[in-house]
């Protein structure tokens, strides 16, 4: 299964059901990435508009992208969002935006490079590009919690994860692939494009989801997001 409105009634399902966003992902993102009042941000890959609403509450103008005509049309409500296919930014000119945020978006994508060149073309010189993932260390193949037999502490096992590779997890009827990249492959892609790193964050289990999942809480210490700044130079 592909990205696109075969995936959308799932995604909007998933954001509005997983209160685990709302209290991480979309506060790692606005800590990233920040936007400042007036400024106009582009929301690669915005889904229902979740993000582009954040950003609207702080002050900025977003504009979103998706591949989705479904999910598109829904972040239409919160400003204005093209259909199309990333890395494609054709519809875009020059120095168009102050900032770029994709969440929960590169690791969907088979190559980053076009979309850090065309990221670096569109947003402006001294820009911001910002970008929330799933921790490489959880996108690793074959990685997973181990639970510690003699005293019971979860511990990560690491998986494949010096090696590029893929996992496809359950997504409705079908599943989405994510793409695992070392995080050092990733800062050096990016820095080869151009970008210059400004801030990197890892993030664990907030506290709202320990306190939900026994689990989770044992997994404190376990980096699961990894929000990035990265500077337009140009």
């Amino acid at each position: 299964m592909t990205w696109g409105d075969d995936l959308a009634a799932w995604w909007i399902g998933e954001v509005a059901s997983d209160p685990a966003y709302d209290e991480t992902v979309v506060p790692l993102a606005l800590e990233v990435a920040a936007a400042r009042p007036g400024e106009r941000w582009l929301d690669l890959g915005c889904g229902e508009g979740r993000m582009m609403r954040a950003l609207s509450a702080a002050g900025a103008d977003p504009v979103g992208c998706d591949v989705s005509p479904r999910l598109a049309a829904a972040a239409g409500r919160a400003g204005p969002a093209v259909v199309g296919r990333l890395p494609d930014l054709d519809w875009l000119t020059d120095d168009a935006v102050d900032g770029a945020l994709a969440v929960l978006v590169l690791e969907h994508l088979p190559d980053l490079a076009p979309l850090f060149a065309a990221a670096a073309r569109v947003v402006r010189p001294c820009g911001t590009l910002a970008v929330v993932l799933n921790h490489p260390l959880l996108t690793s193949p074959g990685s997973a919690p181990v639970v510690d037999p003699d005293d019971g502490e979860v511990l990560w096992r690491w998986g494949r994860y010096l090696e590029e590779g893929s996992t496809a997890e359950p997504a409705g009827a079908g599943s989405v692939e994510f793409l695992h990249r070392p995080l050092g492959a990733l800062l050096t892609l990016a820095a080869g494009m151009g970008w210059r790193l400004e801030a990197a964050v890892e993030r664990g289990v907030g506290d709202a989801q320990a306190g939900r999942d026994p689990l989770l809480a044992m997994q404190r210490d376990i980096p699961r997001l990894l929000g990035v700044r990265w500077r337009n130079p140009a």
